[in-house]
C-alpha cells in the first residue's frame, strides 16, 4: 500500500511570508528524514540497499536536468541510483527488453522512465511495461487503476500528487469537506491528485482547457483549495481566487524576460503576484510543487525496497489450502487426483513467496524455478528440515511417499505453515512396468499425477540425451584414433576457422591435465601433440552405457559397431535405465550450474590402456552435457491435494545412488521456508516454514546415504528424521507367512497378532539406533491401515520409545489427507526444535575405501565381517591409485534385508556381508560397492502398466494406476 511521509515537521519552519508555501525547504527536510530512515534500518539490515534505476531516452535538455535533479538528491538520501540512457533512436522492442530485464533483477527495487519520449516510441505501452511494484513514479495501469477506484490499494501515489497533499497535510489545510477544484486532467497529475482529495473526503471539480472561462471562474470563487496545472502561463487570474483560498501551482512555463541571462524566467499557471494578495497559502513558481516530486520519488523507491526487502524475507503463513471431499470407500488414486481441480501453479507459486520473474510454467499445473532465487534469498535462515525414510521395505509397501505428502498437506493446509514437500521424479520405467507411479496414494498425492509420473517438464529426457552424446563420443573418439595419425587427427581436432586455429574451453583444461603450458594450438612439440590427441582408451574398461528410459530387460547386453562402415570395431555394452545415469546423480548433487559444470567434466568413463582414468573432460564433452542440462537443473514445482507446493526435481536410481531429490530443490525449498536472520530465537520459532523430502528405501539404505553422501555435498543438515512403519509390514519381520504378488494376504496381517509384532518392532528399533548414530531425533510415523487395532499401535509406540525416538504417532493421511497427519506434524514440529541435536556423520573421508565399507556394513548392516572379492579389490586398489580413495562410498544391496540376502528379514546379526565389485561414480562424488547383482534397467511383467492406460475424447489420460 502507498504511503505517505511521517508528518514531524513544524509548520513555522517554512514560512517566509504567511502566505507562502516552501516547498524546496520541505523537500529539503523530507530527504534528510528518508536518509535518516534508510540508515535506521540498514542499522538492523546490513544488506539493505535502495535500488533506483533511471532510464533516459535521447538528450533532451530539459530531461537531463530532472534527471540530474534526481540523481543528485537519491545520492544525498543514500539510494543507490544509476541512469540507463538510451539513444534517440532506440526502438521500442530494445526499451521493452531493458525493461523486462529490470523487472525481473531483484536486485533493483524501482524503475523511472524518463518522459516524454521520443515521437516513435509509445509512452503509454513504455510506461505500462513497468513492473507494479517497481512503478515507482505510479504511472502503470495497476497503480493508477488501484487509485481510481473504491477501496483500492495502489503500491505506490503517483510523485507529484504526492507531494500536493503531503504539503497539504505539513500545512494543516483541512482537505476532508473542502471545496476543491483541479485545473487539469492528466494522468500524471489532475487525474491523480483528483482522486487522492477525493479519497481524503474532499468534495473535488476536475475543470481542464475546454471548460468555458466563466465556468472556471465561478468554481474558483467557490474553491477552498486550488491545484493548477493546466500547462499554460499565468491563466489563472489572481482576481479569480477566493480569499483565504490555498493554491497549488504545478505549472512549470518559461516566459520572455529580457533582464534574466537566458532570455526567460519560470512561471506557474497562476498569476503568482496577484493571486498572493487573495491567497491564505500559496506555492511559488519555482520552489514549490517542483522539489516534492522529487522527494516523494525518493519515498516511493525506499517503499519498494521495504517491501522487496520484506518479500525475500519474511516466511509467509499457508493460508490458501484445496478443500478435500473425503469419500469412503477411498476412491483409486487416479479418481482421487481427476476430481481435485489444482490451482494455476503461478498461484502456487506466489503463494510459496516466488517472483513471477523466478517462475517458468509448463502449462497450468507446473513449472520450473530459476536458480536465481537462491540468491535473492541467500541471507535468509533456512527453515526445519524434515527427512522421512522408513523400515526396511516389504512387498506389502510402507507408505514412505504418501506419509512424505500428507505430512506436508498436515503442516501446511490444517497447521498454517509454510511448507515444501521435496520428492524424486519417477521414472516411466517403473511407471509402465510394474511398480506404477511415485506420488503418493490415497488422499495424499501430488497431483496431477498424470503430469507428476510421464514426463513432469522433461528433465529425464535431456538426462537421456546428455548420457548418449557421451557415450557416442566415447565410441566415435576410438574410431578416430584408430584410422588416423597424429598429424590428421589434431588438424581435426583442432581446426583453423578463417585461418586461425584456437583451442577450445575443454581442450585448454586437458592441456592442463597434461601439463601442457600452452594456449596456442601451432605452438604444441610432436609429442605434446601426440600426447593430446591420444586418449588410447581401452574398450574392456570403458564403463559408459547407453540410457532409456523404460523397463527393456533385452538391452541389458548388447553390441555395438556391427555396421561395415565401423571397420570391425564391435565392443559388448549395454543399456541402463536413464535414472541410473551418473547424469542424474550429479543432477541430483550439484550445487549450481557451475558445480553442475565441474562434476560433468569429471565423470570417469573408462581408463587408458597405461591405467590413467579418462573423463568426459578429456572427450571434450562436458560443456555441451550442460548445455543440454541448464534448465533441467532448475527445480520443478507442482502440488499436493490440498494445494501447498511440492519441489519435483531429479530422480537418481535407488539401487545404486543416493535414491533422493535434488540438492538444489532442498536449498531452494529450505531459503522459501526459511526466515530473516534478525528474529528472536522464538519470533523465528513461530514464522519459521518446513521442508519435508525423502530418502530411497529404508533409513539403513537410503537415510545412510542420504545422510554421508547427500548431506557432504549440501552442506545441509536434517532437524529430524521420520521413520515410516506399518504394522502389516513389521509382522513380516516379526517371521510372518511369505508375502507373494495377487495372493490373499494370509490372517496373521489382516488380524491382530500382538506376538507376531512385537517381534518384528526390532527391525523398527534397529533403523531408529541407526538414525540415532548421525545424532539427530527420530519421529516414528506409524502409518494407519483399515486392519490395525489400538493394541497393535501401542506395541509399536512403546516398542518405538524403548529403542530411542522422541515419539511414535499414528497417522491416517491416506484416507483423511492432512487432516489425518496433525498430530503427526505436531509431534515433528516438536522434534525439530528439540536441543538434542549433535549432528555427525558416520565416517570421516580420510580412512580406506576398505574402511569406510565396513563401518557400513558392521554398524548400520549388523555384519559381523566384511569379505572383498578379487574383482572388488583390483577396483579398490586401482581407484586409491588414481587418487579416488576418499570418496563417501555408496553401497548397492537388496532392498529387502538389512543384509545382502533377501530372504534375512528382520535384524540379522554376524553375517558375512560380500563385496563383489567396487564402481566409480566420480562426478557424482562417490564410489559405489555392489553386494549383489543389481540390474541396472529392469524388465517388463506379464501384465504390464501400460497395458491399462488410453487417451479419452477429451484428450485426458486413463488407467493410470
Amino acid at each position: 500500500m502507498a504511503q505517505t511521509y511521517k508528518k514531524t515537521i513544524q509548520v513555522s519552519e517554512f514560512f517566509t511570508t504567511m502566505s507562502l508555501i516552501d516547498g524546496k525547504a520541505v523537500a529539503a527536510e523530507l530527504r534528510e528524514q528518508i536518509h535518516g530512515q534508510i540508515s535506521e534500518f540498514q542499522a538492523k539490515h546490513a544488506d539493505f540497499m535502495p535500488n533506483l534505476k533511471i532510464i533516459q531516452v535521447g538528450g533532451r535538455p530539459d530531461s537531463a536536468t530532472y534527471v540530474k535533479m534526481k540523481l543528485k538528491a537519491a545520492q544525498e538520501a543514500g539510494i543507490q541510483c544509476e541512469l540507463i540512457n538510451l539513444l534517440e533512436d532506440v526502438t521500442e522492442f530494445e526499451v521493452l527488453t531493458l525493461l523486462e530485464r529490470l523487472n525481473e533483477d531483484s536486485d533493483v527495487d524501482g524503475v523511472l522512465v524518463q518522459l516524454p519520449l521520443p515521437a516513435h516510441l509509445d509512452e503509454v505501452k513504455i510506461t505500462n511495461a513497468v513492473s507494479a511494484d517497481k512503478d515507482v513514479d505510479g504511472f502503470g495501469p495497476f497503480n493508477v487503476g488501484e487509485l481510481a477506484k473504491k477501496g483500492g490499494q495502489p503500491l505506490f501515489y503517483p510523485c507529484t500528487p504526492k507531494g500536493i497533499i503531503y504539503l497539504l497535510e505539513k500545512y494543516q489545510v483541512p482537505i476532508a469537506g473542502a471545496n476543491a477544484v483541479v485545473l487539469g486532467r492528466s494522468d500524471i497529475v489532475g487525474k491523480p491528485v483528483a482522486n487522492l482529495l477525493t479519497r481524503d473526503n474532499a468534495t473535488v471539480t476536475v475543470l481542464h482547457s475546454k471548460t468555458p472561462v466563466e465556468q472556471v471562474q465561478l468554481h474558483l470563487g467557490n474553491a477552498d483549495i486550488i491545484v493548477a496545472a493546466i500547462g499554460q502561463p499565468e491563466w489563472v487570474k489572481g482576481e479569480w481566487i477566493k480569499p483565504g483560498a490555498v493554491v497549488i501551482d504545478v505549472g512549470t512555463n518559461f516566459v520572455e524576460d529580457s533582464t534574466k541571462k537566458s532570455g526567460s524566467r519560470m512561471v506557474g499557471d497562476v498569476e503568482f503576484a496577484a493571486a498572493s494578495t487573495r491567497a491564505k497559502l500559496i506555492t511559488p513558481v519555482p520552489g514549490g510543487v517542483g522539489p516534492m516530486t522529487v522527494a516523494s520519488l525518493l519515498d516511493n523507491v525506499v517503499i519498494a525496497a521495504k517491501n522487496h526487502y520484506q518479500k525475500s524475507n519474511a516466511t509467509p503463513k499457508f493460508t490458501n489450502p484445496l478443500k478435500l471431499n473425503l469419500e469412503s470407500p477411498v476412491p483409486n488414486d487416479f479418481e482421487i487426483s481427476r476430481k481435485q481441480t489444482p490451482k494455476h501453479i503461478t498461484d502456487v507459486a506466489a503463494e510459496a513467496g516466488i517472483l513471477d520473474s523466478e517462475l517458468e510454467p509448463f502449462g497450468s499445473y507446473k513449472a520450473k524455478v530459476s536458480l536465481k532465487l537462491l540468491n535473492r534469498l541467500q541471507n535468509k535462515v533456512n527453515g526445519k528440515y524434515v527427512l522421512v525414510t522408513g523400515i526396511t521395505p516389504t512387498p506389502l509397501g510402507e507408505g514412505k511417499s504418501t506419509t512424505t505428502v500428507g505430512l506436508a498437506q498436515a503442516l501446511g493446509a490444517h497447521l498454517q505453515k509454510n511448507v515444501f514437500a521435496n520428492v524424486r521424479q519417477p521414472s516411466m520405467g517403473p511407471t509402465f512396468g510394474i511398480k506404477g507411479g511415485a506420488a503418493g496414494g490415497g488422499y495424499s498425492q501430488v497431483i496431477p499425477m498424470d503430469e507428476f509420473n510421464m514426463h513432469v517438464t522433461g528433465d529425464i529426457h535431456a538426462i537421456g540425451a546428455a548420457n548418449n552424446l557421451l557415450a557416442a563420443a566415447i565410441d566415435t573418439r576410438m574410431f578416430h584414433e584408430n584410422t588416423q595419425k597424429d598429424g590428421p587427427l589434431y588438424r581435426r581436432l583442432v581446426p583453423a576457422k578463417k585461418g586461425v586455429r584456437t583451442f577450445p574451453k575443454c581442450m585448454l583444461r586437458r592441456l592442463n591435465k597434461l601439463g601442457i603450458d600452452k594456449t596456442d594450438p601451432n605452438d604444441l612439440t610432436e609429442e605434446e601433440v601426440s600426447k593430446f590427441v591420444r586418449l588410447d582408451i581401452d574398450p574392456e574398461t570403458i564403463t559408459w552405457r547407453r540410457v532409456v528410459d523404460c523397463n527393456d530387460r533385452f538391452l541389458r547386453g548388447i553390441t555395438v559397431g556391427e555396421a561395415p562402415t565401423e571397420r570391425g570395431m564391435t565392443r559388448s555394452t549395454g543399456f541402463d535405465i536413464t535414472v541410473a545415469s551418473e547424469c542424474m546423480a550429479i543432477l541430483a548433487l550439484s550445487n549450481s550450474l557451475e558445480d553442475m559444470r565441474e562434476r560433468l567434466g569429471n565423470m570417469v568413463v573408462a581408463s587408458s590402456k597405461s591405467g590413467v582414468p579418462i573423463t568426459c573432460e578429456d572427450i571434450g564433452c562436458a560443456g555441451a552435457l550442460t548445455a543440454l542440462l541448464k534448465d533441467a537443473i532448475k527445480p520443478n514445482i507442482m502440488q499436493t491435494l490440498e494445494g501447498t507446493p511440492v519441489f519435483v526435481h531429479a530422480g537418481p536410481f535407488a539401487n545404486i545412488s543416493i535414491g533422493a531429490s535434488s540438492v538444489l530443490a532442498d536449498k531452494m525449498a529450505l531459503k522459501l521456508a526459511g526466515t530473516s536472520p534478525d528474529l528472536t530465537a522464538e519470533e523465528r520459532k513461530e514464522q519459521e516454514g518446513y521442508v519435508v523430502t525423502e530418502a530411497g528405501f529404508d533409513f539403513t539404505m537410503g537415510g545412510e546415504r542420504f545422510m554421508n553422501i547427500k548431506c557432504r555435498s549440501s552442506g545441509l543438515e536434517p532437524d529430524v528424521i521420520v521413520i515410516v512403519a506399518t504394522v502389516r509390514a513389521l509382522k513380516v519381520h516379526g517371521g510372518g507367512p511369505e508375502v507373494k504378488a495377487g495372493a490373499p494376504l494370509a490372517a496373521e496381517y489382516t488380524q491382530e497378532n500382538c506376538e507376531l509384532l512385537r517381534a518384528g518392532c526390532a527391525n523398527l528399533g534397529k533403523h531408529i539406533a541407526n538414525a540415532k548414530a548421525y545424532g539427530l531425533p527420530v519421529v516414528v510415523a506409524i502409518n494407519k491401515m483399515s486392519s490395525d487395532s489400538d493394541r497393535e499401535h501401542a506395541i509399536i509406540r512403546e516398542e518405538a520409545l524403548k529403542a530411542g525416538a522422541a515419539d511414535a504417532i499414528v497417522s491416517n493421511h491416506w484416507e483423511e489427507g492432512g487432516a489425518g497427519a496433525v498430530d503427526l506434524a505436531r509431534g515433528v514440529i516438536n522434534a525439530c526444535n528439540s536441543p538434542e541435536r549433535n549432528f555427525q556423520f558416520l565416517y570421516g573421508l580420510e580412512p580406506s575405501v576398505e574402511d569406510k565399507i565396513s563401518v557400513i556394513a558392521k554398524e548400520m548392516y549388523g555384519a559381523g565381517s566384511v569379505e572383498f572379492l578379487p574383482e572388488a579389490q583390483r577396483k579398490i586398489d586401482l581407484y586409491t591409485k588414481q587418487g579416488f580413495g576418499n570418496l563417501p562410498v555408496c553401497i548397492a544391496k537388496t532392498q529387502y534385508s538389512l543384509s545382502h540376502d533377501a530372504a534375512l528379514k528382520g535384524v540379522p546379526t554376524g553375517f558375512t556381508f560380500p563385496i563383489r565389485d567396487i564402481r566409480a561414480s566420480i562426478g557424482a562424488g562417490y564410489l559405489y560397492a555392489l553386494a549383489a547383482e543389481i540390474q541396472t534397467i529392469p524388465g517388463l511383467p506379464t501384465h504390464c502398466g501400460f497395458m491399462n492406460v488410453e487417451v479419452n475424447d477429451d484428450g485426458e489420460i486413463d488407467g493410470l494406476f
